[in-house]
Order: structure tokens, then sequence, then C-alpha cells
């Protein structure tokens, strides 16, 4: 039976020894986050799962290594440090397979702690911001309790769930995480302009946030007939939509419906998406399923990595051994992205880091992760031009992305990569 209470109470329902779910990015409930970080003096062994989140995460200190270990999905910044405290770890898994691990019970849930709108008139609430495996982990977990929120956007999709479906509600009066577009530097904006040259009229997208993905949505504006497909979009979207650039008129999937499954953003990207039915929030089973997002002609995948190696290994989830974010939905989209008929698959990332250093390289750090294999590897982007590797051998595909990387850089890399190569021990593996 559904009841409201107190966060404090609502969290009294969980004990040590057991598997929390916290819904994901800027739906994160904040109040119920605090309340279960202020019972860690009496809990034991608590694990706590979700993928990125947006604000503080009070459990991830480690000084309550003895209450909560946290399970990342996906890290974000403000549960990195767990891993080397020693109080968390990272669970490697395809956006698209999240759900699954909890309907199949490889995670058992005990409680799932999710944020919702306000019921409307016949008691539904909407997930609002954010779906990816929020809605397998209710479905599955013993013990739902729920952040109710005024201020989180009504959003329509697979995230409509009825009051009957939460034990716990908690009202709430708090704003939702909000992101400020960053500015766009002129390297990312030449990074824009050559993801923008192959983009066809007609195509579906799929980006992330950031600048990178900014600059090339800036450079769309004489496009014609795009579509939405993307785990998550932010505000860069938001002009072209109302422009009529995107209009969803040529998907494969959902047509003539924005597709996502989370959303991080600014204010306006709030108020824009709340009560509007051209923006579909699914889970992630569906967004980032391969087999749906094939179904999309000329679909774009446009995805950023750490380090592309001059083979073509993309290395997105770590810096060398230290793990930095995570799988994510990049292969789910890589791959359903070169499967649609005209599709593309974008690998887009500045030459150098802040530091100087190329981040294009001759080989991958040690214990780099392979996000995306070579084999999957199509189109490399930097500021100084296009790699398609698209059918090249080893040989071919190292003079191309020697030729993206920054001047500074490309004879060392090149005679690196080479004289590696042709060591004994080396030299028939490669060429």
């Amino acid at each position: 039976m559904t009841r409201y209470t107190s966060a404090e109470e609502a969290l009294k329902t969980v004990q040590s020894n057991s598997r929390i779910y916290i819904q994901a990015a800027a739906a994160a409930p904040s109040e119920l986050v605090k309340a279960l970080s202020r019972r860690g003096s009496e809990l034991r062994n608590v694990e706590i799962c979700h993928l990125h989140t947006e604000g503080e995460a009070p459990y991830a200190n480690p000084a309550l290594s003895y209450a909560f270990h946290v399970n990342s999905f996906f890290l974000g910044k403000n549960v990195r440090h767990t891993l080397a405290a020693g109080n968390g770890s990272y669970t490697p898994v395809f956006l698209s397979e999240l759900p699954n691990l909890f309907k199949k019970a490889a995670i058992a849930l005990d409680t799932v702690l999710i944020h919702v709108s306000t019921p409307d008139a016949h008691g539904y609430c909407s997930l609002g911001v954010s779906v990816e495996a929020t809605l397998a982990a209710i479905r599955h977990a013993k013990t739902v309790i729920a952040q109710v929120n005024p201020q989180m956007p009504r959003t329509f999709g697979d995230g409509i769930i009825h009051v009957s479906e939460i034990d716990y509600l908690v009202d709430v009066d708090v704003p939702i995480y909000s992101h400020q577009q960053e500015d766009i530097s002129e390297t990312e904006n030449k990074i824009g302009q050559h993801i923008a040259s192959l983009i066809e009229d007609k195509s579906t997208l799929q980006m992330g946030i950031g600048s990178i993905p900014n600059a090339a949505l800036a450079n769309l504006k004489t496009h014609k007939d795009l579509g939405l497909h993307t785990e998550m979009f932010s505000d860069g979207v938001i002009d072209l939509i109302e422009k009529g650039v995107i209009n969803c008129r040529y998907k494969g999937v959902c047509k003539g419906r924005a597709l996502a499954t989370f959303l991080i953003g600014s204010q306006r990207l709030y108020d824009f998406v709340h009560d509007n039915p051209f923006i579909e929030m699914r889970e992630s089973s569906f967004v980032n399923d391969t087999a749906v997002i094939r179904r999309n002609p000329k679909m774009i995948a446009i995805n950023s990595a750490i380090e592309v190696d001059l083979t073509g290994q993309v290395c997105a989830d770590s810096i060398g051994a230290k793990m930095y974010s995570g799988v994510g939905g990049q292969m789910d989209f890589i791959r359903g992205a070169a499967l649609s008929e005209g599709g593309k698959a974008i690998i887009a990332l500045p030459s150098v880091t802040k530091k100087g250093e190329s981040r294009i390289v001759p080989f991958l750090k040690q214990g780099a992760g392979v996000v995306t294999t070579r084999s999957h590897a199509q189109y490399i982007i930097t500021e100084y031009g296009i790699a398609d590797l698209y059918g090249k051998n080893l040989k071919q595909r190292a003079e191309a992305l020697v030729n993206i990387a920054h001047p500074n850089h490309q004879e060392s890399i090149e005679r690196k990569y080479y004289e590696l190569l042709n060591t004994p021990e080396r030299r028939v593996a490669y060429v």
C-alpha cells in the first residue's frame, strides 16, 4: 500500500546487507540520498548501484565504507574516487543490457530510490528526465521509494508509473540538477564542421553531452528533416527542433518523435520537454538496442574517446588502467549506426589533451579499456580532419590516423608505431 511519509521514515526500510539502485543522471533523488547517508552509522554492507548521477553522493565518503559500497555501472566525478579508496567497484555493462541484469536477477535489488513528478488526477507519475534502467529496477525491487517533486518535468513514454507501484512517497520541492552549455572553442567548432559534413538530410542523430556534440549541432542549421534517436540529449537540440530542422519525419523507429532514455541540461531543457509529446522517453533496453537503432535509415552515431590508437582501437572508459567513466551506450550506437542503411559511426575528439599530449597514439596505454574495437571503428575525427577506416588495412589505417593527429606529434607517433612493429616478436602479427 502506497503512503506518504518523510525521507527519514521511508529510508528506515533499508537494512544491512541489502542492495539499492538509484535513478540516474539529473533525476538522482537528492533528498532520499541524503536521508540514506545519514543512516550510515546504523547500517553495514549496503551496496549502492547506479549509473552516472548528478549532484552530491555523500554515501561515497570513504569514512562510510563500513556502511556503503558503491557499485558503479558508469562512473561520474562524484564517485570516481571510490575505486582507489576501496569503497567502490565498477561493473562493465552495455547500457542496453543493464535492465536485463535486474530482470534476470543477475543483480537482485532490495530497494530502488526514484524521483518522479507529482501524480496526475489518475494517480500516474512520470520518471521525468531519466528512465534508463530505472523502470526495470522498479519492477524487480522489493521496495520502491519515490521522491515526488513538482519541479520534475512530466515526460511521455515508458516512464509513466502509477502510485500503486510505489511503496513510499516523499514530498519535496527542489530544482532538478542542471548543466549549462559551455562555450564552443575554435578546435571544437572545427570538429563540429567535420562531423556536419558527413551528415545528410533525413539522417537520424545520436550524440552525447558536451561542447563537441553542441558544435556539431550548431553546424546543422541548414540541414533538413533530421531525426533524433539517442540515449541522451541536452540543450543543443532545442533550437533545431524549434526551427524544424529536427522533425523526425524520416525515422524508422518512433517516427515523428524524438527518442531518448535520459536527459541532462539547463532549466530551459526541462521546461521544453515538460508535457511535450514530441519527446518520448523509453527504457535503455529499447533505445540502445542495436536491432532497433539500425532500423533508422542514415543513422549517425557521434561519440567521443579518451584516446585512439593507430589500428583504430578506441579507449573511452579509462586512462590506462584507471577507470574514468564506463562503457555506456557507445558500442550500442556504433554498431547500430554501422548496420543502418546509409548509417555512419563517428568517434570525435580533439587531437591533444589539455596538457598537449596526443590523443591519437601509436598504442593504447597499458591497461586501457577498448570500448570500440578496431573492427567496429569507422570514422575518426579531430580538428585536423576525418579518417575513414572502413575497409582499410592496418597500414592504411595508421596513415589515415597520423594525418589527423596534431602536426607536432605526427612524426613521433608514426615512428614509435613502426619501431615497435618491427621488433622480431611483433613483425609477423601486425604487418
